[in-house]
């Protein structure tokens, strides 16, 4: 038997590894991602792990203007060479989550490296001006933000107020290269007109809505009934068509702003 041929490991190899990148690929799946994250024609967009590109062309096409950034530097040289044909597009060979946000609106859109999701999707809640953020993550991790399931996370739920969350879509993972071993999803969050609750409410729902998921053995009425009164907490329970016993991550959004309401009536 021959001996195992020898690869040399490039410096893009290691790149890749280090940063989880898996480049969109086909180009009707990036298209199909664009018009999902909607750029504004005459506003501002900041694309989050840009590559080498595949997206920066058709993002700057849509949008008054563009930042790309891509911390990786082999790909980033491919990254600046595309931005400097594009006359409404910069490019930042920089640590996205180090910068500071802008302090005009602006939207985010990115197919980002999936073990850096959660961070960005904090930085992008956390930024006062950010309109929306649209993101290429592990399908699971979408499906699980938007209530896919028929459940709904901690975030989902202290966010929803302000910010409305979807999966705008689905892209398999033979879209990528390399491959990854699971589809994607396109997670949408945008950032409402007007929020369902008033400001001087938040901190109040907030608590709420961490008391009920950090509770015992996730029965909503259990969790609760340690800072509600029992016999209010009822009360609210059967006014909002809730069974006690639900799963507090069954809860929908709009019951837990309903069941705000009643708990915190005067």
């Amino acid at each position: 038997m021959a001996p195992r041929r020898r690869t040399r490991t490039t410096e893009r190899d290691r790149s890749r590894r280090v940063l989880s990148q898996n480049f969109l690929a086909d180009p009707a799946a990036v298209a199909r991602f664009v018009d999902a994250a909607r750029p504004d024609p005459h506003g501002l967009v900041l694309e989050v792990g840009a590559g080498r590109g595949q997206l920066t062309r058709l993002l700057a096409a849509r949008c008054g203007r563009l930042t790309a950034y891509e911390v990786d530097p082999v790909a980033g040289t491919e990254l600046a060479r595309v931005c400097a044909t594009l006359p409404n597009a910069t490019h930042r060979q920089a640590d996205f989550l180090a910068t500071a946000a802008p302090a005009e609106e602006f939207a985010v859109v990115g197919n980002i490296p999936w073990s850096l999701t959660a961070a960005v999707v904090r930085w992008s809640l956390a930024a006062p001006r950010l309109r929306t953020a649209t993101l290429l993550t592990q399908l699971e991790y979408a499906r699980r933000r938007a209530g896919d399931y028929g459940r709904w996370t901690r975030l989902t739920m202290l966010s929803w107020p302000e910010f409305d969350w979807r999966l705008a879509g689905r892209v398999p993972r033979t879209a990528f290269r390399p491959v990854p071993r699971v589809d994607a999803g396109i997670l949408r969050i945008e950032r409402r007109a007007a929020p369902l609750l008033p400001p001087r409410g938040m901190p109040a729902y907030r608590r709420m809505v961490e008391l009920g998921f950090g509770g015992v053995g996730g029965s909503l009425a259990a969790s609760l009934a340690r800072e509600y009164p029992r016999a209010r907490l009822a009360a609210a329970l059967r006014a909002s068509r809730l069974d006690p016993d639900i799963p507090v991550g069954q809860v929908w959004p709009e019951q837990w702003l309903v069941l705000y309401r009643l708990l915190h009536a005067r």
